[in-house]
């Protein structure tokens, strides 16, 4: 029944075949007692079977139909699905050449500041950072400072990416004051980010591959607190935003002249 249902065949056309190889001839009526299919739909799954190959109308007996011989049948059932198949592949071919020209129209009316993503909830924002250091292929540079959107001890998905991929990152001095922070900082040095710090920061940034750039664009009024951020998808704004970031990381602190500088201890 598995069988016959996967090459085609409905439930109820499988019990009624398999029913009719059994007898030499069957009626409607007995047809539908030993299939269980009810009475009002076996003429029309039979007259379905007799359409498909599988069984043959006998005039002038009472036990009217019979099944045609399960080699040929399948075989037709077979020859069937290659033809729909073919005739599938024919239309899908002709649905593409005839939606293409349409398609390519669209995207020439594409708006043109859809590479541009503005975030302002903090949830959509913290999501949307978790993906984006999700896709990093080879490299991640950051600009880190407070408030974070995830805070450093807890960004677990930027731990799995410091483990794997080129990570540099740049924190302001204050974030070392927090133990808490502090030992977050660590942690991820000792998977493998290349870490620098430096007194202020001029805003939050990710750059991720070179193609894609997230930052934050403080309110002028809000301040520093505000969390609205940009996400641009753009590889020629990436690149210039690599420049400004190399020119940062150069000066900058490693985190042991950083500690020393702030009396701190490295962990702790």
């Amino acid at each position: 029944m598995d069988r016959l249902i996967r090459i085609g065949l409905t439930q109820y056309e499988a019990r009624l075949y398999v029913a009719l190889i059994r007898r030499d001839g069957s009626t409607p009526a007995d047809l539908a007692r030993l299939a269980r299919v009810p009475r009002p739909r076996v003429y029309d799954v039979v007259d379905s079977l007799v359409a498909k190959g599988l069984a043959v109308h006998r005039p002038g007996h009472a036990a009217g139909y019979v099944a045609v011989d399960p080699k040929q049948a399948m075989a037709q059932l077979v020859e069937g699905q290659a033809r729909r198949l073919e005739m599938l592949r024919a239309d899908a071919q002709a649905a593409a050449e005839e939606l293409s020209p349409a398609f390519a129209e669209g995207n020439r009316h594409r708006d043109p500041l859809d590479y541009v993503e503005v975030i302002r909830d903090r949830d959509a924002l913290t999501r949307r950072f978790d993906q984006l250091q999700a896709t990093v292929e080879r490299e991640f540079l950051a600009f880190s400072r407070e408030p974070a959107v995830v805070s450093v001890e807890q960004n677990v998905v930027g731990m799995e990416m410091a483990a794997t991929h080129i990570v540099r990152n740049v924190y302001e001095l204050s974030l070392l004051r927090d133990p808490t922070r502090r030992a977050g900082v660590r942690r991820f040095v000792e998977l493998g980010e290349q870490a620098r710090f430096v007194e202020t920061l001029p805003l939050k940034l990710a750059v991720v591959d070179e193609r894609v750039v997230m930052f934050a664009l403080p309110d002028p009024i809000a301040g520093r607190d505000d969390l609205t951020s940009v996400v641009i998808e753009h590889p020629d704004l990436a690149a210039a935003l690599k420049i400004a970031f190399e020119a940062v990381w150069t000066s900058a602190l490693t985190l042991d002249q950083a500690c020393a500088q702030l009396g701190l201890p490295l962990v702790g």
